[in-house]
């Protein structure tokens, strides 16, 4: 929760300050973005691995956190887009190496029928911390007369205590799972192990990425339609005030009923907050747009975390948070790219009409199957 509050707050403003201040195009915003989210992808594979070969979590969740934190001061002192990069770079990495790792162990400390509501929980507090920290952007661009980089020296603070937290409070078990059989060997060959409905939704997850690109755009839609620079937070604010809400309910919802109908109905939301932001032409439509876009998530991205724990075998657990997350990225960079490129050439409402198109290819796909895999409760 609090290293979102860093990460959120700096994501409201960083948008607005690449295009105002250093002079950014929207195909930079939107490469920059992609290659940031695929570079954290790549990483979670490699990390996941490692957390799987040594049973240890915790270091490398510390290390993602620590590196997370250290690139939080690259922000406020950039010069110019490079500059940035590295700063975004770093962060990204960090996460990269946290993600898998993390992710496994709430898999090792969870009872299998309190999955759902674990990362439901995981998840409703990373949103409050995406809540609050454009909440902290809003208020401190107001009280300090819209000096962006002095806003984003504020995120520093939460970044530390999260680490602090981290270090001094969280324990993991001296062994990932009981009877998890031996340690997984540090080759590719461990891949082959993975099973086929964890490659499935794995797929699924990619193609849900490309119709969810980078929320940057989120932010700049919302300057676009006419949110001033001081509000312009307020965008990230509903949507993560939404997921937060609906997060831990729709992980509670997801042990018990039909995942292939919960993951249509994000789906579903998706394609209409597309279509609201596409048509959006006041603060208000910008706002119910972003609000749509938070239910999405929250009703997807635990669910998806689940799935990938449930189909995937205990001791390749980090692998398989990895892989996922490394397919998932590699979208997100085309998503990212695409949409940056649409915007330049034919306006915001393309940009988010094509995701619309990609989500709808994905509803398809789900029903496609009778019973996807992994998705209905036994």
């Amino acid at each position: 929760m609090f290293m979102d509050i860093s990460s959120e707050l700096v994501h409201s403003l960083l948008p607005v300050f690449m295009v105002t201040v250093l002079g950014a195009s929207m195909v930079t915003v939107g490469m920059i973005e992609g290659i940031a989210e695929a570079t954290a992808a790549f990483t979670k594979v490699f990390s996941g691995v490692i957390s799987d070969h040594f049973r240890k979590r915790k270091p490398l969740v510390v290390l993602g956190y620590g590196l997370g934190a250290i690139a939080k001061p690259l922000f406020p002192l950039a010069p110019t887009i490079g500059w940035l990069f590295a700063g975004r770079f770093l962060d990204r990495i960090g996460k990269g190496i946290r993600g898998a790792p993390r992710d496994a162990l709430i898999a090792d400390i969870t009872p299998p029928e309190q999955r759902g509501t674990a990362y439901g929980l995981r998840q409703s507090l990373d949103s409050v911390g995406a809540f609050v920290g454009p909440l902290l952007a809003m208020v401190f661009l107001a009280l300090l007369a819209n000096d962006i980089q002095l806003v984003l020296w504020i995120a520093v603070v939460p970044a530390f205590i999260a680490v602090a937290i981290l270090v001094g409070a969280v324990r993991e078990p001296d062994q990932a799972e009981p009877g998890a059989g031996p340690r997984t060997p540090l080759r590719w060959a461990a891949i082959a192990r993975l099973p086929r409905r964890y490659w499935l939704i794995t797929l699924l997850g990619a193609v849900l990425t490309l119709a969810r690109f980078s929320e940057a755009f989120l932010v700049l839609r919302a300057q676009d339609v006419g949110i001033s620079l001081q509000y312009v937070p307020a965008v990230m604010v509903v949507m993560s005030l939404v997921y937060a809400i609906a997060a831990y309910p729709a992980g509670a919802i997801a042990d018990r009923f039909s995942r292939k109908k919960l993951l249509v109905a994000g789906l579903s939301v998706l394609v209409g907050a597309d279509i609201v932001l596409a048509l959006a032409d006041s603060p208000l439509l910008a706002l119910l747009g972003a609000a749509l876009w938070g239910l999405h998530m929250a009703l997807t991205q635990g669910l998806l975390s689940v799935l990938v724990a449930e189909t995937a075998p205990a001791e390749l657990r980090g692998t398989a948070f990895g892989l996922f997350n490394l397919f998932g990225g590699g979208a997100l960079l085309l998503a990212s790219v695409i949409a940056g490129s649409l915007w330049a050439a034919l306006g915001p409402p393309a940009t988010f009409l094509a995701g619309a198109l990609f989500a709808g290819a994905a509803i398809i796909g789900l029903l496609a199957f009778r019973t996807a895999p992994g998705t209905e409760r036994p």
